[in-house]
């Protein structure tokens, strides 16, 4: 029973952040990913091409935050959804970094 208890509260919790995230970027989309033991990555890709995800402990509760938030959810993070993400300056430089040896991001 208090573990029912607590997924609905972290439940509720992810659902607040996806909420406001989309407030934020004018509408929101996602998809869950599974990233074994640590939980389910939330991805959020914003109406204005902003992106950020969040982790829930479980695929239960990350399934339950997205309903309860009314977040449309994409089965895969597909060539068409992503192509919504805006990258900026700081994406490209840190990607150069790590993969190319470039310039590290302060």
């Amino acid at each position: 029973m208090a573990d029912t208890k607590q997924a609905e509260r972290r439940a509720a919790r992810l659902a607040r952040q996806i909420q406001a995230f989309s407030g934020k970027h004018g509408g929101a989309e996602g998809q869950l990913a599974h990233i074994g033991q640590a939980g389910t990555r939330i991805v959020l890709v914003g109406e204005d091409g902003g992106w950020g995800d969040l982790v829930a402990p479980s695929y239960e509760i990350a399934q339950a935050a997205a309903e309860k938030a009314g977040l449309t959810l994409h089965e895969e993070f597909d060539g068409e959804f992503a192509a919504k993400v805006v990258t900026g300056r700081y994406e490209w430089t840190r990607m150069a970094g790590i993969q190319l040896g470039g310039p590290a991001n302060a």
